[in-house]
């Protein structure tokens, strides 16, 4: 084995596991069958090293290998070279690909199409691998309060502090097995089923089927005891009959959307088990857990604040919070906003009323819409709707969605229109997670006394217009 490295939390941490852990199964298969143990992966990562020879300390090196078991042996294997890993989801078009390599000036994109790796070589300016002191760890992307590309920048021991802050405040071990279906590119995946692997040896099932039927077999055939799962599986889970038996599952937790009352008491009611809660943020992290056992589900709560996590806010009505812990990530890239972002701290972009309870999420304080995750700038959406012919002006702005978190909602004006005749056009024009759920037509849309228009307040005249004339 190599030196043991001192500068890298992350590998740090790799050493103890590799050393405590190395025969045990680390990756399994959806039938249960291993794919890696501990001491395989550092195998693996050790004959992909020389991969990225050639590519300069402190190089950015995105990865796009979907729910595949190499994520951790190539995630070993750029840090041993000091590169700099950008994990990507697997479902870009080439169009978004192609402008998320260039503004964060990627020079490799590693991807396998489920077969041998590909280092795809890029070329960048010199300057884009100047970084103005030492390198981050790791870029996550995120859209931030716009939809367009960028990253938080990571040091290893930040990524650290986030797995043990999750795993100690769920009560999560090496004798777990986490189920990984949840994309391990986003923030999510990766902070609760990569890093606990690499840092707590927390063994994990890899797998790509997403399928709701597929998932619960899995469950079932692997013995997980652990589901990080989003509310729209949970939702599905209620609805199925025919339910394999699941006596290893423990704990399932539910982000990446908030959880309704409803889904949550439907699954509990079927499986006898209670859908933990967890509120975190691409920033920072886990920011507050749901421990209890209590199956009394409120609309909103997303539990107290994990271990080592500080909250701060001002006044005792919903309002923004200020996040403190040894997990907040340094700043964003390529452009810094450090009113949101730096010095240890961060500040969401949710509105959060404290109680002696815990925390409750009420909405969101910006128009960017939030989709499952994803965040969609109405600018954008109004701008191809505008193109539809008869459509005067548009207006994009979210409603919220039981499983998605928000949805879309296009209010139009103009001549002659049907909502179906755009829905056609939007179509044609936009992927289909960006689709408004609806086209509302108006003869004007309305506007302040000051001649602005308050998305808040239009969502609220749709919903209620739709409550008494659906449309």
């Amino acid at each position: 084995m190599p030196d043991r490295p001192h500068d890298n939390a992350l590998l740090t941490a790799w050493w103890a596991i590799l050393g405590a852990r190395g025969n045990a199964p680390a990756i399994l298969d959806p039938r249960g069958e291993m794919l890696r143990t501990f001491f395989e992966i550092e195998i693996e990562a050790l004959k992909i090293t020389r991969m990225f020879d050639r590519i300069p300390p402190g190089s950015v090196v995105a990865v796009q290998l979907g729910n595949g078991e190499r994520w951790p042996e190539v995630l070993l294997a750029l840090w041993r070279r000091r590169l700099v890993p950008l994990p990507l989801p697997d479902q870009l078009s080439e169009t978004e690909l192609a402008v998320i390599l260039g503004t964060i000036h990627a020079a490799a994109l590693v991807s396998n199409a489920q077969g041998p790796l590909i280092v795809h070589r890029r070329p960048v300016p010199p300057e884009a691998h100047l970084w103005g002191g030492p390198a981050p760890d790791l870029l996550k992307l995120t859209s931030g309060t716009t939809s367009a590309p960028r990253a938080i920048r990571f040091r290893a021991g930040q990524l650290v502090a986030d797995a043990a802050q999750i795993c100690r405040g769920m009560g999560i071990g090496e004798h777990d097995l986490n189920y990984g279906v949840i994309p391990f590119a986003h923030s999510y995946g990766f902070s609760s089923l990569i890093v606990p692997l690499l840092t707590h040896g927390v063994a994990l099932v890899a797998t790509r089927d997403r399928m709701p039927r597929a998932v619960l077999d899995g469950l079932a055939a692997t013995g997980a005891t652990v589901f990080p799962g989003t509310p729209v599986f949970f939702q599905k889970f209620a609805e199925m009959d025919r339910l394999p038996e699941l006596p290893a599952l423990r704990l399932c937790i539910s982000a990446g959307a908030p959880l309704t009352k409803h889904t949550a008491g439907m699954f509990t009611a079927k499986f006898g088990r209670k859908v933990h809660s967890f509120y975190g943020s691409s920033e920072c992290g886990g920011i507050s857990y749901d421990a209890t056992e209590n199956r009394h589900y409120e609309e909103g709560y997303v539990g107290t604040p994990l271990p080592g996590v500080e909250i701060e806010q001002e006044g005792e009505e919903a309002g923004p919070i200020v996040v403190r812990s040894a997990a907040v990530g340094d700043a964003y890239f390529p452009a810094a906003d450090d009113a949101v972002l730096g010095g240890g701290s961060f500040v969401p972009g949710d509105l959060v009323r404290r109680t002696a309870r815990g925390l409750y999420l009420t909405g969101r304080t910006s128009d960017v819409i939030n989709i499952a995750g994803r965040k969609l700038n109405p600018l954008e959406i109004e701008a191809r709707v505008e193109e539809c012919p008869g459509v005067r002006q548009a207006v994009v702005f979210g409603v919220p969605s039981a499983h998605r978190g928000e949805e879309p909602v296009a209010c139009v004006a103009g001549d002659g229109l049907e909502a179906a005749a755009v829905l056609r056009h939007c179509q044609q024009t936009l992927a289909p997670w960006q689709m408004p759920r609806a086209v509302w037509i108006v003869d004007e849309i309305p506007t302040t006394e000051r001649g602005k228009i308050n998305r808040r307040e239009l969502a609220a005249r749709y919903l209620a217009h739709a409550a008494a004339e659906p449309l």
